[in-house]
């Protein structure tokens, strides 16, 4: 059984960007998109799996960064136009605060006893989210033999075999649409209940 829709009372902007300001500005070294999953998907309910693996899979095709194509995103999704600009600003204050703070101290922060363990320690936790992210986006695809030849074919020709990602995306991208067109026409067609 699949989660409700989006509630369809709009979610407040102070509460939007509240929560993308938090996430960048206390993400270091990656995750965001798996902290988005979580923030917005289990916690927060403001939008279903399906909804934010679509814009995950956007994000991924679009140029520029994904975790700030996910904030336009996830803000249009939740709020339209306004959302976009409130969660895009807010992801981006605070790390642009940071960042400068960071470059002024830089040389003093390289010289504190363990700093460069801690820079490490909080990547591996960023990989740790992405990893824990993948899975939840290919639970779905595993019941479905098509999907994970693809899945399996992207990961031996870009992971294993290291072949140039644009060639294997315009191959594998096609065989993967089409593998789950049949699934997402079932879903339209079924009458709700």
């Amino acid at each position: 059984m699949q989660k409700p829709a989006t509630s369809p009372t709009p979610v407040p902007l102070f509460a939007l960007y509240k929560l993308f300001f938090a996430v960048g500005l206390f993400s270091f070294g990656g995750g965001l998109t798996a902290w988005f999953h979580r923030e917005v998907v289990l916690v927060r309910q403001w939008m279903t799996d399906e909804e934010f693996f679509s814009g995950y899979s956007l994000a991924q095709v679009l140029p520029g960064v994904n975790s700030t194509n996910m904030a336009v995103y996830i803000g249009q999704h939740v709020r339209g136009a306004i959302g976009s600009v409130t969660a895009l600003a807010a992801l981006l204050t605070g790390p642009f605060v940071v960042v400068i703070v960071a470059a002024v101290t830089y040389n003093r922060l390289v010289e504190l006893p363990g700093f460069s363990a801690a820079m490490a320690g909080i990547a591996t936790t960023a990989v740790g989210m992405i990893f824990r992210l993948g899975m939840a986006s290919a639970k779905a695809s595993v019941r479905h033999v098509p999907s994970v030849l693809v899945l399996i074919a992207t990961f031996v020709a870009i992971g294993l075999l290291q072949w140039p990602l644009m060639p294997v995306l315009a191959v594998l991208a096609p065989l993967s649409i089409a593998a789950a067109w049949p699934r997402a026409a079932d879903r339209t067609d079924t009458p709700a209940a």
